[in-house]
């Protein structure tokens, strides 16, 4: 288990997030080819779609004779970027109980215990156990293009796989949840606004019309909208509230020229039972009777996909179960932040996030996992797919 996940953060697999993708530590190509070759020597069935240039999804399927139940197994391949680390990220140390780099926790932790579980299903053939089909997904920090390919397996938006003929049964999301369940959590829609203006030369202002001015007055009124989210919009009893926040800004060629435009870029974390496709016009709609400033939306990138738990509290109660009996008393939780489970959910698979590792960990500058989890995980995980 330990020699497994050391492979895998040895493999870098950087998610570009905009980045110069020249160097070799960006893109899952390399540990797409690993997986490629884990699955065949294992001899089951898998294979391997493009989603994007360089970026693709792996699949593999177990089957069990007699089984009426399909589990999804899902873990991404990607981890965010490593600038800013104060440890080598792609060389695995052990210290104290702990495997240290890129991606241990978040989540090449949770990939490699659902395929050394996966490996023992294949090795043990067990009686009763499901279908399970694991799925390694691309680009899961960044876009989500990767399970969004997935989901269309099943929906119709993709070519259908020999592999996932028809929807699965339940999605099990590899995320470091400390070995507590994630039953429901925010989704996040992500957009651009633009300001613009006139550009003229700085020495004469007034014949221009400076966009980051008239941003400055959209940002004042989008930290007053921040602030009354609370009253707008309920909270989640798991989740908790709905959030905005804007995050980048860009405006301007030169300082000595007027600038004619102003871009910022904003995250609006959206609680289950909202409906994402409106969040975007009821900000514009807001600003627009305050402000007397003209401002573009631009097409968002993220579509704010919730998960939610109106329909898998009984797959939750079963794993429950095995997660008591291997690692003690754990909870059902809500959490603020997005998995592929969200995007599986919107085509009515019931969804859930657990995995070793904790969040506070996942993108950390000395990213690292506990070995004692990571171990159970796998435990679990397999007997899960037994009785599940």
């Amino acid at each position: 288990m330990v020699e497994l996940l050391a492979t895998l953060v040895a493999i870098p697999s950087v998610s570009p997030m905009g980045r110069d993708v020249s160097g070799p530590e960006y893109l899952e190509t390399r540990l797409t080819a690993w997986l490629e070759g884990f699955f065949s020597q294992l001899g089951v069935p898998w294979e391997t779609r493009e989603v994007l240039p360089g970026r693709s999804n792996v699949l593999a399927r177990f089957d069990s004779p007699g089984a009426r139940t399909t589990l999804l197994l899902d873990a991404h391949q990607d981890t965010v970027p490593v600038e800013g680390m104060v440890i080598p990220p792609f060389e695995p140390a052990i210290r104290d109980g702990r495997l240290y780099g890129r991606g241990a926790c978040d989540v090449k932790g949770g990939m490699a215990a659902m395929l050394a579980a996966f490996a023992r299903l294949v090795r043990e053939r067990p009686a009763g156990a499901a279908h399970v089909v694991m799925s390694c997904t691309c680009d899961e920090e960044a876009t989500a293009q990767g399970v969004k390919a997935l989901a269309g397996l099943w929906s119709g938006a993709e070519p259908p796989s020999p592999l996932l003929p028809t929807a699965p049964d339940l999605a099990l999301v590899a995320e470091p949840t400390g070995l507590n369940i994630i039953v429901a959590h925010k989704g996040a829609v992500r957009w651009k606004l633009r300001t613009r203006g006139r550009a003229c030369h700085s020495s004469r202002p007034q014949e221009g019309n400076n966009a980051v001015y008239r941003m400055a007055e959209v940002l004042t009124a989008l930290e007053h909208y921040a602030a009354a989210l609370p009253q707008m919009v309920p909270a989640h009893p798991l989740c908790g509230g709905a959030t905005l926040s804007v995050g980048r800004i860009a405006g301007g060629i030169s300082v000595n020229t007027v600038p004619d435009e102003c871009v910022i870029e904003i995250d609006r974390r959206v609680v289950p039972g909202e409906d994402p496709a409106g969040v975007i016009g009821h900000v514009g709609h807001w600003l627009r009777e305050r402000l007397d400033v003209d401002f573009e939306m631009l097409p968002p990138w993220l579509d704010g996909a919730t998960l939610s738990d109106h329909n898998n509290h009984g797959w939750a109660d079963r794993l429950m179960g095995h997660i008591t009996a291997v690692a003690g008393p754990r909870e059902k939780q809500g959490a603020w932040y997005g998995t592929n489970a969200s995007r599986i959910a919107t085509t009515g698979v019931p969804g859930l996030v657990f995995g070793p590792g904790s969040i506070d960990q996942a993108h950390t500058i000395d990213e690292w996992i506990d070995l004692k989890q990571l171990r159970q995980a796998e435990e679990i995980y397999y007997r899960f797919c037994v009785s599940p």
